[in-house]
């Protein structure tokens, strides 16, 4: 009944509203390299794993890039037993054809959340953004999970380079499961591009 509704007028602004209603805000906290090691190894020294899709962004030369990182939680530290996951959306080796070329949003689907300590300071968190010590300058201003999926706004737009600069990374921003990892299709948000682009990233089994 609902998916005949949804198909027309007020009635499917109505429908997005209550899709919107169902998504719970994430946590998200600002943390330092390597201290967020720390989490997942005694020694503060972790073993990652990383893997790179491109995105096919209308409009540019060169190539705009989604990078997922995982590593395991080893015995006696605090995220003994889980992984860790870092996503990096990264257009620094992009270019702009005309106009802006720029990303605003990834969605991951990923499953249930295991939150831990990442900035020492009060309740447990869900996602962590790495601001000091890592590479890019962007962050992650607001993260909401609606089902498995979970929804990254970014602080500002990531733009290819062009006449006003160069091209621009996030901050590596990342989250933990307790299920190792399975390749998936995200999919990122870009001004002015519709349906959301397809990008190869790793995500937890579920």
């Amino acid at each position: 009944m609902r998916a005949s509704l949804c198909k027309a007028g007020l009635t499917t602004i109505l429908c997005a509203l209550a899709g919107a209603a169902g998504a719970a805000p994430l946590t998200v906290v600002t943390v330092s390299a390597p201290e967020i090691n720390c989490v997942f190894e005694t020694d503060c020294t972790i073993v990652v794993s990383d893997s790179v899709g491109n995105i096919a962004l209308p409009s540019v030369t060169g190539t705009a890039r989604l990078q997922s990182r995982t590593y395991s939680g080893q015995a006696g530290a605090p995220a003994a037993g889980k992984t860790g996951y870092e996503y990096r959306l990264d257009l620094t080796q992009a270019t702009a054809v005309g106009d802006v070329a720029c990303v605003t949003g990834l969605n991951v689907d990923f499953g249930p959340v295991t939150k831990l300590q990442y900035d020492k300071v009060g309740a447990t968190d869900d996602v962590f953004v790495v601001t000091k010590g890592g590479l890019g300058t962007i962050g992650v201003a607001a993260a909401e999970q609606n089902g498995n999926v979970i929804n990254f706004t970014f602080s500002q737009p990531v733009c290819a380079a062009d006449s006003s600069g160069p091209g621009r990374t996030t901050f590596f921003f990342g989250l933990a499961s307790g299920t190792t990892p399975k390749a998936i299709t995200a999919t990122v948000e870009a001004p002015g591009v519709f349906p959301d682009l397809n990008v190869n990233a790793r995500a937890p089994t579920h």
